[in-house]
């Protein structure tokens, strides 16, 4: 059995079909999907597809999105924490964090704006009790400083997309963070990450997909295919245990222990999907 530990089940690409393709992955062993919020206006989508489904989700407001954020959207997922405090499907704040990589969240003042808001929702996760779902792209070295801001220790959650260097990883792991892989890994070319993946401790590790995004290899379109009338696969939870197979062949283990091992790091990264009546698949 799999967790995908970060799958955006309300995106626009899937419209209606995200139930069904919740079903088809199912079918695939994945076993639990989380569901990141990524604006206040999706919100509500996310909890109640994962309560339809019987996942899990987290409830934060995404860099990408903090240029279209209202002023008071932080109270607003401050009001939401509190209403869903109770749910245990409500297993951590996210996706939240900062990116360095989009050229106009680089520069002011949509670079201080993100950071006001990455701030003030590691103070809702902290004052919450709630783990973290972290974008870093780009912006490694600014998060790690972010959460030693906010509290030097005792964190819970998970790097997403993770591809950071070796000390970093370390950072990370001392924090009390997992890292999250998905398809990226599947290409060879991405040898640095494919290292990381491979020699990493596997009490480290979480699955993910985000999808519809970071397809794996198998699903990629070049722009020549593209241009000649190929459409681009979307990602999605259903090809997770294909992912997996590729991970635990570079590790050179069973695709069973890494299923095992990373559905236990899971638990721990995000203590409350282990609540019976989250974890048991029940609505």
């Amino acid at each position: 059995m799999f967790i995908d530990t970060h799958c955006h089940l309300d995106a626009p690409e899937f419209g209606l079909s995200g139930p069904s393709v919740r079903a088809e992955a199912a079918r695939h062993q994945v076993l639990k999907c989380v569901l990141p919020a990524v604006e206040v206006a999706n919100f509500e989508a996310v909890r109640m597809l994962a309560h339809s489904g019987g996942d899990a989700y987290a409830l934060g407001i995404h860099p990408l999105y903090v240029k279209t954020a209202q002023d008071d959207d932080l109270d607003r997922l401050g009001e939401a924490l509190q209403q869903h405090r109770d749910d245990p499907r409500l297993v951590a704040v996210g996706e939240i964090g900062l990116d360095l990589f989009v050229p106009e969240l680089c520069v002011s003042p949509l670079r201080e704006r993100q950071q006001l808001f990455f701030m003030a929702q590691l103070e809702l996760a902290r004052q919450h009790d709630l783990p973290v779902i972290l974008h870093t792209r780009r912006s490694v070295d600014q998060v790690l400083k972010g959460l030693r801001t906010v509290a030097r220790s005792g964190w819970h959650g998970i790097a997403h997309a993770f591809n950071g260097s070796a000390q970093q990883t370390k950072n990370f792991i001392d924090l009390g963070f997992k890292l999250g892989f998905g398809g990226a890994l599947t290409y060879d070319r991405a040898l640095q990450l494919r290292r990381l993946a491979t020699h990493l401790p596997l009490d480290a590790i979480v699955l993910e997909t985000d999808a519809p995004d970071m397809p794996p290899h198998w699903l990629y379109k070049t722009a020549q295919q593209r241009e000649a009338g190929e459409v681009q696969g979307f990602n999605s939870p259903a090809e997770l245990p294909r992912i997996a197979a590729v991970l635990a062949e570079l590790r050179g283990i069973s695709l069973d222990a890494l299923a095992n091992a990373t559905t236990r790091n899971a638990l721990a990264a995000l203590p409350k999907l282990a609540r019976a009546q989250c974890f048991t698949g029940r609505p």
